[in-house]
This record gives structure tokens, sequence and C-alpha cells, in this order.
């Protein structure tokens, strides 16, 4: 017999947390046929993977690629760091369903809550639909490399019923509940995966309004949660800043308990409410005992704004006598900056209307860290900008000013703003939590958290050893794919789809964020690349190899749950 493909002398660490075996991988027609130490069997490819690992392709189950994914066939950089499966339509934000009119309004609330640049989707979507059902079968008409999954977001269906009385957050009466219920019952029933809200105040249009989302009562949410289905592999996905946390988790509980769908949550680590995320597990295993299955979302690694003149903003960046040297070019504006004249202006002016990102950090020097190369996501306080101007004696805000001008202005910074604690490898270890929040699509200027699937690889795993490889494969795969009913993948078995990664261990190294244009009208992005990703397969076909994309694009849309076919 005659192979598509053998993987051979690999140690296979299967998905399941059990321990990796020396074994082949045989795939024919896009499956796992043959898991077995030396298969005689000839293939039409063949990879020796000795001395590496073999897994499965990586789950993600917290992105935001609703735009990209209609102009751009490579869903870097998840596709690139591992990721074979994606699901996106986060936090209540996406561009279906949308009548022709309220376009802008949409493209603001995506470039406001995930920081995509208006420019680039006004020239990227080609906006070929009007419902969610349309949308989707733009996906599925668009090439990708790797599998992505939809879910249905709040806030579009919200405007599209609504209008603007949606944008400005009025009371939806029960005839508005009972259509956006309809449509989001039609919605699922072609393929979206769940349903998606946020609740959270950093959650803004550009325009600086409050998402159409924020602060809608529980009870339209309750009732817009009976459309789902757990029989069905139904999701509610879910932010909130939890100021009535009891009412805000029994959206989701009382959801669950109903439909039977699952539900899943943003839980964070965060200085200002520090006991939260134990009392929020606390509510997750108290429901868990009554069946009902909800579970947080936990980053591996702090939530990390990265600012300097290269990314989208900086503490400078939107104060008039800066934004009078945004024309000029480069060199020509790292010179103007420097001027002494000019960096007194700045220094003395406040910015207008910053980004909320900003807001959020201005003058927390003490939380600010010089960002080095490698990046140090866990930086000790002797990186931190109030220390090291300290320690010239100097005033904070001027030292920065100066430091973000050096390597010709490429210097950035990096701020923790969540999880940035010693709590991470127990949020990571509970039975009810699943790796997520990398947000791969969005905040394109300021953060690049993608790799925070390799991190649980690198730090946790390898530099810590605070999880046994066999744990952190799982928690990266099987666990993220069963949250999502996507029982055909996260587990290298006879029968399972043949998505994989075959990785170098011992040379995994994750390198420091750049700045890329290669967004439509010429925006820009971090992108972050990794060492010892020997080759990511999806359906059996090599999508990377070496860092490098092979021109391959197997990647499909799912449309809800997916059967496991060993069963």
């Amino acid at each position: 017999m005659i192979h598509d493909l053998v993987i051979r002398n690999g140690q296979v660490v299967d998905g399941t947390g059990a321990p990796g075996i020396q074994a082949d991988i045989a795939v024919s027609n896009g499956k796992i046929v043959a898991i077995e130490a030396g298969i005689k069997a000839t293939a039409k490819q063949e990879i020796d993977a000795t001395g590496m690992i073999v897994t499965p392709g990586f789950v993600d189950v917290h992105t935001h690629y609703d735009g990209q994914a209609t102009w751009d066939s490579h869903l870097n950089p998840s596709s690139s760091l591992g990721t074979t499966t994606v699901v996106m339509g986060n936090c209540g934000v996406g561009f279906a369903p949308c009548r022709p009119e309220d376009r802008d309004v949409l493209i603001k609330l995506m470039e406001g809550v995930e920081e995509i640049p208006e420019s680039v989707m006004n020239e990227g979507l080609p906006w070929s639909w009007e419902t969610f059902p349309e949308y989707l079968d733009c996906l599925d008409s668009h090439p990708h490399d790797i599998d992505l999954a939809a879910l249905v977001p709040h806030g579009p269906i919200r405007v599209y019923v609504m209008g603007e009385r949606g944008v400005n957050r009025e009371p939806a009466t029960e005839d508005d509940i009972a259509q956006m219920k309809a449509i989001l019952a039609e919605s699922v029933a072609a393929g979206g995966v769940g349903f998606s809200t946020s609740r959270t105040l950093v959650h803004r249009s550009s325009t600086g309004a409050y998402v159409p989302t924020y602060q809608a009562v529980s009870s339209e949410l309750k009732q817009m949660g009976e459309a789902l289905s757990g029989d069905r592999g139904h999701v509610f996905q879910f932010i909130a800043d939890w100021q009535d946390a009891e009412d805000e988790f029994s959206i989701l509980s009382e959801t669950s308990a109903k439909t039977g769908a699952k539900g899943t949550f943003t839980l964070l680590d965060l200085d200002g409410t520090p006991t939260l995320w134990r009392e929020h597990l606390d509510r997750i295993e108290a429901a868990q005992a009554q069946g009902i299955d909800i579970r947080g979302q936990v980053l591996s690694r702090p939530v990390g704004i990265m600012m300097g003149h290269p990314a989208s903003m900086s503490p400078f960046y939107d104060r008039p006598s800066f934004k009078a040297l945004q024309s000029m070019a480069w060199d020509e504006k790292v010179a103007a900056l420097k001027d002494p004249q000019t960096k007194a202006k700045i220094l003395n002016e406040a910015n207008e209307n910053p980004h909320i990102f900003v807001k959020i950090v201005s003058g927390r020097y003490e939380n600010m860290y010089v960002l080095d190369d490698p990046i140090d996501y866990l930086p000790g306080p002797d990186r931190c900008v109030a220390n090291l101007a300290a320690a010239e004696n100097r005033n904070p805000e001027e030292w920065l000013y100066d430091y973000l001008l050096t390597s010709n202005g490429n210097a950035l910074i990096y701020i923790p703003v969540a999880n940035f604690s010693d709590n991470i490898p127990e949020m990571l270890e509970h039975p009810n939590t699943v790796v997520a929040l990398g947000d791969g699509g969005a905040h394109v200027g300021s953060i690049c958290d993608t790799s925070a699937n390799l991190y649980v690889l690198c730090k946790w795993v390898k530099e810590k050893a605070q999880l046994k490889l066999e744990q952190g494969i799982h928690m990266l795969t099987r666990q993220p794919a069963e949250l999502y009913s996507l029982n055909d993948r996260g587990i290298l078995a006879e029968g399972m789809k043949a998505d994989i990664n075959i990785i170098d261990f011992e040379n995994l190294k994750l390198h420091t964020p750049h700045i890329a244009h290669d967004l439509p009208a010429g925006g820009k992005r971090f992108l972050q690349n990794a060492d010892g990703i020997k080759a990511t397969i999806v359906s059996g076909e090599v999508i990377y190899a070496d860092g490098e994309p092979t021109g391959a694009l197997p990647g499909k849309l799912i449309r809800g749950q997916r059967l496991d076919p060993r069963v």
C-alpha cells in the first residue's frame, strides 16, 4: 500500500495526556491510518522526525480572523506557529449580519475593539454578504491554509435588528429580542458554532463609544441563548467586567442548564480584583458539579501591549506636536523627534483622544518594561522604565521619550496589563479551563499573543518544568477541540483528521515580534517567528516546512460540531 504521507521515527505525543511513544504515522486521504513502529509501507512523501516530537495540530478557540479570512488565504500568525484550527467571531464583534448602510458601524466597532485599522478593512473586506449564512458561504469559497469555525457575534445582530437604537445601547424590546433570536437560530443552523458577546468597558468603537452589547440586560442574552443547542455542540462565549459577577455568570449557567450548550469566558488575574479569578474557578466548579459545562479561557502569559513608534500607539502618539510629524519619512521623523524644542513641546502636551489602552497605562512607568530580544514576557523590576529612569536620576516620562528614539526610533516597550502573576500555572492546570486568548488577527499593531500556545511549551514545560510535556500538548490540542465539539481532531489516532505538528522540542524558541507591512492598504501588523517547528500538516498536507509556507491550502470552513470518527 502506498500512503500519501509517512512520518517516521518521531516521539508521538498523541494529545490524550498519555506519555509519548516512539512510532511512525501513516496518512491517507487526509486521515491517520496507522500509528506503529516501523511502518513498512511506502508513501508519496516521507518526513524523518528522528529526535523530534510529533503532536496533533494546535486548536485555538479565541481568534479574530473575521476580516482577514475574507481576503487572506494564510491565517498567519496562527498557521505559522503550529495552529491548524481556529475559532473566530469572539467577543461579540464581526461583520455579519450587516446591511450595506451599517458597514461603517461594524468597521469602526472592529477597529476600536480589536484594533484593526479602518483603512485595512475598507480595502480588504469584499462585502459579498448581508446575512450570516451568506458570510459563511464567502468564507467557504475562499481557500485557506488551516481550518476555521465562526461564532455568531451579538454586536452585528443587535445593529441589524435595532439600527441606531442598537448602536446607542437602548434596551431591546420583546420584538427586537424575538428577531435577534431568530437570526441567531438561522445562523447556527447554517454552521455557526455558537454565540458571542461582550460586556466590558475596555471594548469600545473607534469613535470612543461603548459597544452596542455593553450592558445589554441579562434577560436579552438569556433569551437569545435559547437558540443554542448542546446536542449540536454550541458554545456561548462571553467577556465581562464582572461588576455583578453572580448575575453575569448566571447568563452562562442558566443558558447552559436550559439548552445544554457549553459556556466559556475570559478568565484573567487582574491587579484590581486579585481574588476574582479564584472566585470564578469556584463558580465553574459549582456549575460543573450540577452538570453545567462552563470553562474559563486562560492566557498562558500576561496580556502584553507593545508600544513605540513602529507600533500603532505609544504614550506620545496622540499629542498634537507628535501628530504634526506623521506625514514625514521615517528618518526625517526620528530626527525631528530628537530636536530639543520638539521634545519639549510634546512632553508638555497631553494625548487628545487616545486609544483605551493608552488611557489604561498612562503614567504607570513601574509597569512599563523595555522590550528585550528575545522578549521576556515575565520581566523583573530591573527592566521597568521607572527603575531605569531612577537609576539615572531622571524623570521617567522624559527617559521613556529618549528610549523610544533609540535603534533609529524602533525601540519598543512591553506593558503587561493582566495575568502578570505567579498564578498562571494553577489557572492553566485547572480541569475546567482552556488555553486561549491569543487573539490572532486582532490588535495587529500593539499585541502579538498568538504564540501563547507555544509559550506553554517553551516556558511552562521546557524552562520551568511546571507542566509535563504530554500535559502541555493535551492543553493545546484535545482540550480546546472538545470545548467546541470538534471531536475529529486534537488526538493522534487511527481514523482521526491528520492535523499534525512535527517539533524540534529542544530547539523550540520564540523570537521577538516584528512589524510587517503586509495588510491591505499597506497596513502594518506585528508578526512573530519561532524556531523548532519542523512542519505543520493540515488534512495530511504540509502547509509550513521549517517556518516557510509551502503554498498548500487544505483548510476548510467548519460548519458545526464534528463527530469522533472512532465512535
